[in-house]
């Protein structure tokens, strides 16, 4: 039987830097994976996802130029080749991955993963461990709805390994990944729609943040369908109290549900829904030695948030550098166009918790390297509390906005105030000195 300090279960953005790291800090690490090394994210998540978004990027840039006197030229395209650049990015950072585990002398072990009264076993073999981190992530959830098992659809871990491009695509959801998905599409010609059931798409999304995505999916011919009643799902059509939606192909997009396979055969104690595995403040969980992170565990279900919980549980599992994970400092993004990105409280939230609460918006519509790039559309938005200045949350709507979070977070994380980036050099001509204006006018 081999023996390891710490076995990962799970090669996903959680599992392989926790390894990664645990390795580095001397631990004997082993890596089991029973789908492709990357995890969700990586294979069928983030990755495939933004791929697919850039070929958005490049023809919506094709279109806006033709305004200003460039040759419009009609859009064509081989959508398999769009595929295999997909893949190719894949492949080349599951190389980066490979490469990782090898250069930190990280076992990874291919294979389907089960306990037997109380052993790890892997392809009839057992593992032994002092340490273990459970990072299996989640799968698609598809909602019981009426006709849909008797449906041709798709979900996120299946919509990626498709090579016919889909001309009518329907989309069930209206959260990120279904969002991000239609404005990938629709540029290169699909008819997409979507229908969602809550009362509006993007609920986790700033109220404001919401209008602007959700008016530029409208102008670019996207239907949508909000509130609705499905009554069925048929064949080649989506039926809802107020219409007939046709599809070629359909996508159920309405979220993921926790793998708890073997958090249960554990007999790990799980949260009062019974949907995640209860763990404490360095992902513990009920059992000594034996840890949890991603999408397991609840909260954001982020890459960068599980490799942040990853990390803190190998500091534990160490018993080294020990910190807890501020959830108020995860930036979320959403890589539409416009682009949101935000961190911290909603304005309702920190008027919930505190007394003094202040919040500046200004619009892109005003700078200087907005116009002059044709990116107006959009704002920058901060929330402090009003005593000590303190950043308590920010919004970004426009382009780039998932690369310029980071100035207002960084701040933020090095316990710095909004004077702190008022009184910062901001270059000029540049999106980020709208920030800089924000933060001047409180």
């Amino acid at each position: 039987m081999t023996s390891y300090d710490l076995v990962v279960i799970g090669s996903g953005p959680g599992g392989y830097v926790a390894a990664v790291k645990a390795a580095q800090n001397g631990k004997k690490t082993a890596v089991i994976e029973r789908n492709q090394i990357g995890g969700t994210c990586l294979n069928v998540g983030c990755i495939p996802s933004k791929s697919y978004i850039q070929h958005a990027h490049w023809v919506l840039a094709g279109q806006e130029a033709a305004k200003f006197g460039f040759a419009k030229q009609e859009v064509s395209f081989e959508f398999p080749k769009l595929v295999a650049r997909k893949d190719q990015v894949v492949k080349k950072l599951q190389g980066g991955i490979h490469g990782l585990f090898k250069a930190n002398r990280v076992d990874y072990i291919e294979g389907e993963a089960s306990f037997e009264n109380g052993k790890l076993m892997v392809n009839g073999k057992e593992i032994g461990y002092q340490d273990l981190l459970l990072a299996t992530g989640s799968s698609p959830f598809v909602p019981p709805i009426n006709g849909v098992d008797q449906a041709d659809y798709l979900t996120t871990d299946t919509f990626f390994k498709q090579t016919e491009f889909p001309k009518q695509l329907t989309i069930i959801g209206g959260g990120v990944i279904a969002v991000e998905l239609a404005f990938a599409m629709r540029p290169l010609g699909s008819e997409v729609t979507l229908i969602e059931v809550a009362p509006d798409i993007l609920l986790t999304e700033d109220e404001e943040a919401r209008k602007v995505v959700k008016s530029q999916l409208q102008k670019m011919g996207i239907k949508i369908y909000t509130q609705a009643k499905i009554t069925e799902v048929k064949k080649d059509a989506v039926v809802l109290d107020e219409a007939v939606v046709p599809f070629e192909k359909l996508l159920v997009a309405t979220g993921r549900r926790a793998d708890l396979t073997l958090a249960k055969q554990l007999g790990l104690e799980l949260d009062e829904r019974q949907r995640f595995v209860k763990v404490d403040r360095h992902y513990q969980t009920s059992q000594p030695h034996v840890y949890a992170i991603g999408d397991l565990v609840g909260g954001y279900q982020l890459a960068h948030a599980a490799s942040a919980e990853g990390l803190c549980a190998v500091a534990a599992i160490c018993d080294k550098d020990k910190h807890t994970l501020d959830q108020t400092s995860i930036p979320r993004c959403l890589y539409t166009q416009p682009e949101v990105a935000s961190f911290g409280l909603s304005l309702e939230q920190a008027k919930e918790r505190y007394e003094n609460v202040q919040v500046k918006k200004m619009a892109f519509a005003s700078n200087g390297k907005a116009i002059a790039s044709e990116e107006t559309n959009g704002f920058v938005k901060i929330i402090i509390e009003g005593k000590y200045q303190q950043i308590l949350g920010a919004v970004i709507v426009g382009a780039h906005a998932t690369e310029m979070i980071h100035t207002i977070l960084a701040v933020k994380e090095s316990e710095g105030t909004i004077d702190e980036i008022a009184r910062m050099v901001f270059a000029h001509p540049t999106l980020s000195e709208t920030i800089s204006d924000v933060a001047k006018s409180f």
